[in-house]
C-alpha cells in the first residue's frame, strides 16, 4: 500500500485514520486565493499565471488534494467509462491492445468497461445497440462478425469507434492497419532472405477479412518477385490458436511439400507451427524460416525467438480512445479512416541467432 488517497474520494486522514475530504475551499484558503483561482488550476486553464499556477500546486500538494473525477464527469453529463468489446480476450494481441487502450483511456481520466463477444454476431449486435449504452460513454468495437447493414441500423447515439480489418461504409471513425501491406512486407523479408517456396497458414472464409487481406499480400509479393503464388502452400483452418497453426504446418508436411518459410496469419499460429517443425526434426530458421504477425510478447522468449510483423498496439489504443472523446466534444467531424503504422521485428525465426544479437 502507498497511503495515496483513491482518485475518487480525495483528502487526507486525520489522527484517527478517518478520510478528511480536502475541498477547493480548503485549498483556496490555504493558498490565500479564491475558490474559482483552484479550480482553474485543477481544470488546468490556461488563463493563470505561471506563478498563481505554482503557489496553488504547492497548496494542492501539501494537503493531499485529488479531484473527483466521478463527479467531474457527472457534472459533464458522463460517466468517465468508455468500453472495449473485443472478440478473443484470451488471445495474447488482443490482451495487449486491451493495455493500450486502457493506458491511453486513463491519460484522459477515463476508465475502460471490457467486453467479450467470442466474436459472435448475437453478442457483437447486442454491443453495438446500446446494451451498455446508459454506463458508459462511448465504444470501441472490434467486429467480426457484424456486415455494414448491422451497424447502419445501429440507433444508439454513443459514439462508436470501430477497430480491425472489415470494410463498412458507415460514418464512423474507423481504425486499422493495411493488412496487405503488411503481408507483403513480411514475405518481401523472407524472399530477399532467398527463401523460394513460401508457405501460408491460417487462411480462412467467409467474413475473415484480415485473413483474405493477408493471403492477398502474400499472393501479391510472390508475383511481384516473379515466384509461383501454390495454392497447395495455402493451409486453411477454422482457428487461429496454436493447435490450429501445428494442424495447420502439419497438413502441409504431410503432403509431401517441404515448403523453405511459412507465413503465418498471427504469432500464436506460428508458435504452434514452429512445435511441429521441431517435433518432425526441421530446424528453424535453417531448414525453414517463419514469420508471425502482431508481435505479442510470447514470441520474443521461445527458445527461437520470432520475427513479426508488428502493428503499433500503443498508436490504435491512443487512436481509439482520441476519436471517440474528439466525438464526445461534439463538432461536424467528417468520419475517419486512419491507418495506423506497422513495422517488420526481424528475430531469429528468419535471420538466426547470431543476427538477430548483431552479430
Amino acid at each position: 500500500m502507498t497511503g495515496r488517497t483513491p482518485v475518487d474520494q480525495p483528502g487526507r486522514a486525520d489522527r484517527k485514520g478517518a478520510e478528511v475530504r480536502v475541498s477547493l475551499k480548503d485549498v483556496a484558503a490555504h493558498a490565500g486565493v479564491s475558490i474559482k483561482t483552484v479550480s482553474n488550476v485543477v481544470n488546468n486553464y490556461q488563463h493563470v499565471t505561471p506563478a498563481m499556477r505554482e503557489r496553488v500546486q504547492r497548496s494542492l500538494d501539501t494537503l493531499g488534494y485529488r479531484p473527483n473525477l466521478t463527479a467531474r464527469h457527472l457534472r459533464n453529463g458522463r460517466t468517465g467509462i468508455i468500453a472495449l468489446a473485443l472478440p478473443e480476450l484470451g488471445n495474447p494481441y488482443f490482451a495487449e491492445l486491451a493495455a493500450a487502450v486502457i493506458d491511453a483511456a486513463a491519460d484522459h481520466d477515463h476508465i475502460v468497461l471490457l467486453d467479450h463477444t467470442g466474436g459472435r454476431r448475437e453478442q457483437e449486435l447486442l454491443v453495438s445497440r446500446g446494451f451498455r449504452a446508459r454506463v458508459i460513454d462511448g465504444l470501441i468495437l472490434s467486429p467480426l462478425e457484424l456486415g455494414t447493414e448491422d451497424l447502419r441500423d445501429r440507433a444508439e447515439h454513443v459514439p462508436l469507434v470501430l477497430l480491425g480489418e472489415r470494410e463498412y461504409d458507415l460514418p464512423y471513425d474507423h481504425i486499422a492497419i493495411d493488412n496487405v501491406a503488411a503481408a507483403r512486407t513480411a514475405v518481401r523479408h523472407l524472399v530477399d532472405l532467398g527463401r523460394r517456396e513460401v508457405a501460408f497458414i491460417g487462411a480462412r472464409g467467409g467474413r475473415s477479412e484480415p485473413a483474405q487481406l493477408r493471403v492477398r499480400g502474400w499472393r501479391a509479393e510472390l508475383v511481384a518477385a516473379g515466384l509461383p503464388a501454390d495454392d497447395g502452400l495455402v493451409a486453411a483452418t477454422d482457428g487461429w490458436g496454436h493447435a490450429d497453426g501445428a494442424a495447420a504446418m502439419a497438413r502441409i508436411l504431410e503432403t509431401g511439400r517441404r515448403p523453405d518459410a511459412v507465413f503465418a496469419y498471427n504469432d500464436v499460429m506460428a508458435i504452434g507451427a514452429m512445435r511441429t517443425l521441431h517435433e518432425r526434426g526441421l530446424r528453424v530458421p535453417e531448414d525453414l524460416a517463419v514469420v508471425g504477425f502482431d508481435d505479442v510478447v510470447e514470441g520474443r522468449f521461445g527458445a527461437v525467438t520470432l520475427t513479426s510483423v508488428s502493428p503499433d498496439k500503443t498508436a490504435i489504443g491512443r487512436l481509439a480512445v482520441e476519436s471517440v472523446l474528439a466525438r464526445l466534444a461534439g463538432g461536424a467531424l467528417e468520419p475517419r479512416r486512419i491507418r495506423a503504422a506497422h513495422r517488420l521485428v526481424e528475430r531469429e525465426s528468419t535471420v538466426g541467432r547470431s543476427a538477430a544479437h548483431g552479430g
